[in-house]
């Protein structure tokens, strides 16, 4: 579970009800329950949604939710250090030697490229295949990230949107003293319940999946140099110093050292 996107939700909603509660105490929240302009704006937004994006791809949303929710990164130094293990055993028992290592690799895209090493493909084949699975993930995630963008720029307009209908209501019954403080809570629930979803939920969503976008090809960029030199039969002090340089200075001392070499410490 990525605790920063829940901590960051759960903290603004404490400050806002902390806020309201010193005010006014718990009759203080009543004005903030409107079911209309939740109606007008959440219903609003995601009719948009529908417009604009296939019936496909606004199904597929628990999904991206789920990644922005529950995802966590992948471990770099674990990747880097197996790929080390694997080159020592091949340049000491060759490349058939690794089916029975690759059967427990958890990362999948890793145990691909590495079963088409030991399938004797060659570095060109290996790498198109590859480079290809990457251009496809990246426009997968693309898609993700324009419908939570799309979601922040709707939800603010509709909040607009129940603003003023929410004034056209008062200023039509504005004879009737007893409707204007109701139509008033509608105009200005719908802007609160607005602009808290885009700026609060949907905007830093977009952005979280596209940290994570960039983190995830960022793994799948070194399995793929790994790959690429285990193929070519590089050394395992070679294979560690070239994945060590994507990744951070800090995280380079958690990887298993590959020899003699490595033991005097991170290469910068």
């Amino acid at each position: 579970m990525d605790l920063a996107t829940i901590s960051g939700i759960i903290v603004f909603l404490g400050f806002v009800f902390v806020s309201i509660f010193v005010q006014e105490g718990l009759g203080g929240f009543a004005p903030f329950i409107n079911l209309e302009a939740f109606m007008i704006v959440i219903g609003g937004t995601f009719c948009a949604l529908l417009v604009n994006y296939p019936m496909s791809q606004v199904l597929g949303l628990g999904k991206v939710i789920k990644k922005v929710m529950l995802t966590q990164g992948e471990d770099t130094t674990e990747i880097v250090s197996t790929f080390v293990e694997f080159t020592k055993k091949s340049r000491t028992e060759g490349l058939l030697a690794l089916e029975n290592n690759v059967r427990n690799v958890r990362n999948d895209f890793m145990k691909r490229g590495v079963q088409l090493v030991i399938d004797g493909f060659d570095s060109e084949f290996i790498r198109n295949m590859l480079e290809t699975e990457i251009g496809f993930i990246r426009e997968r995630h693309k898609v993700g990230q324009e419908i939570f963008n799309s979601l922040g720029t709707y939800a603010p307009a509709f909040g607009i949107i129940g603003t003023v209908l929410g004034m056209i209501l008062l200023l039509k019954g504005v004879d009737d003293v007893a409707m204007i403080p109701k139509r008033m809570a509608l105009a200005l629930a719908a802007a609160f319940y607005g602009l808290s979803a885009g700026y609060l939920l949907f905007y830093p969503m977009a952005g979280k999946l596209r940290r994570r976008s960039e983190e995830e090809l960022l793994v799948k960029e070194i399995i793929i140099r790994g790959v690429l030199l285990l193929q070519s039969g590089v050394s395992p002090t070679i294979m560690e110093s070239n994945l060590k340089a994507y990744i951070e200075p800090a995280q380079r001392l958690a990887i298993k050292t590959a020899g003699p070499a490595a033991k005097a410490g991170p290469r910068t």
